[in-house]
């Protein structure tokens, strides 16, 4: 069994899929399994070629990678050409399932099956695997950070001789994994945070972290399947904007995290909404990667409009590389132990389709797209 680790770093991305230590783990617990590490992978996550070795992986450079046939690659970012897979290969990975049917299509004709981590579904049985809930919370907890170092006031309150300071007032926007970590981190900062989220049920986590739950009658409540938020009919998004726009003009730090699987990031701070905030105020837009909860955020750039500053970062969990791999190592390993199966020494994958996990993630098999 050959499993191969791609290099799979860019100018965005600095994440590894597997770790040292993972490797390690697996190594010891199935025979025969070979993994495969292309040189340099690890390097923008400061897990060098010879920690791979001492694992016991094989450092490959682009020749001997081209010629390997792997049983399984593990990816971080979506496939990008698709001549480099074999009949029969499983990949695993966050593969933007709702944005690469294109690429998901080709993979299928070329009999290569494929794992979407976004489709890990939301239950107790599934957390140690859940990759979106680990990278989030590392994205929740830098976005405060990144925040801290565009606001160019204290975040806590601050008593000297020479006078005080009021603490910034921080509003979170979707209290998800990521919007949850946000809110502890800036109140371990000492901000005075309140919150958001059309999911009345959110109430109490958010209460529980120290902050204040903004509450809204929206006329309709945004609980989704799976404790995600549902699209909101256009009566009641333009009822929350408007709510939100008086909202926000007391506001030091926004930061939004509000996402809907599959589509477009709904609007939550609209253009009127920034002209009424503080000049120097910042806007962290954690959805800039699916349109932004801001329309005048830019992806992958920090802009300053109506002097309110927007920063649009699109990978925050690659801002802290070292971490996010060791967790997402984690939760792919936890993953191919559902699908890995040894018999008279021999490791081999296994489909169990039965398995509500597998079966949920496996967005190509047999040929098939099953979205």
């Amino acid at each position: 069994m050959k499993i191969a680790i791609p290099n799979c770093t860019s100018a965005t991305e600095k994440r590894v899929a597997l770790t040292p230590n993972e490797i390690k783990r697996l190594k010891g617990k199935y025979s025969g399994l070979e993994v495969f590490v292309m040189a340099g992978a690890g390097e923008a996550a400061h897990y060098s070629d010879a920690e791979y070795t001492e694992s016991g992986a094989e450092v490959i450079d682009s020749k001997k990678a081209s010629k390997l046939k792997a049983d399984v690659t593990l990816r971080v970012t979506p496939v990008e050409t698709v001549a480099d897979y074999e009949e029969n290969e499983l990949v695993i990975g966050l593969m933007d399932p709702a944005g690469s049917q294109k690429t998901l299509n080709e993979l299928a004709d070329r009999g290569v099956n494929v794992v979407a981590l976004e489709r890990i579904p939301r239950t107790s049985r599934a957390q140690a695997m859940d990759a979106l809930s680990s990278q989030a919370n590392i994205g929740g907890y830098r976005a405060v950070l990144e925040a801290t170092q565009h606001f160019d006031r204290y975040f806590p309150l601050m008593m000297t001789s020479a006078g005080s300071a009021k603490p910034a007032k921080v509003v979170v926007m979707g209290a998800g994994v990521a919007g949850l970590q946000a809110i502890a981190t800036a109140r371990r900062l000492g901000a005075q945070v309140e919150a958001f989220d059309i999911r009345p049920e959110v109430k109490e986590q958010i209460e529980s972290l120290g902050a204040k739950f903004i509450e809204f009658d929206l006329g309709e409540e945004g609980s989704g399947e799976g404790g995600y938020a549902k699209e909101l009919s256009e009566a009641a998004r333009k009822k929350q904007q408007a709510l939100l726009q008086a909202y926000l003009t007391t506001a030091d730090v926004v930061i939004t995290t509000a996402q809907i699987p599959g589509r477009p990031a709904p609007v939550l701070v609209t253009e009127e909404a920034v002209k009424g905030m503080r000049v120097g105020s910042v806007i962290v837009d954690m959805a800039a990667a699916s349109g932004g909860n801001c329309p005048l955020t830019e992806a992958d750039k920090v802009v300053v409009k109506h002097g309110v500053k927007l920063v649009g970062h699109t990978n925050y969990a690659s801002m802290l590389a070292h971490d996010a791999s060791s967790f997402y190592a984690r939760n792919l390993a936890n993953l191919l132990e559902l699908m890995l199966e040894v018999k008279d020494g021999v490791t081999s994958l296994h489909y169990n389709l039965e398995d509500d996990i597998i079966a949920g993630s496996l967005v190509v098999y047999g040929g098939q797209v099953r979205l």
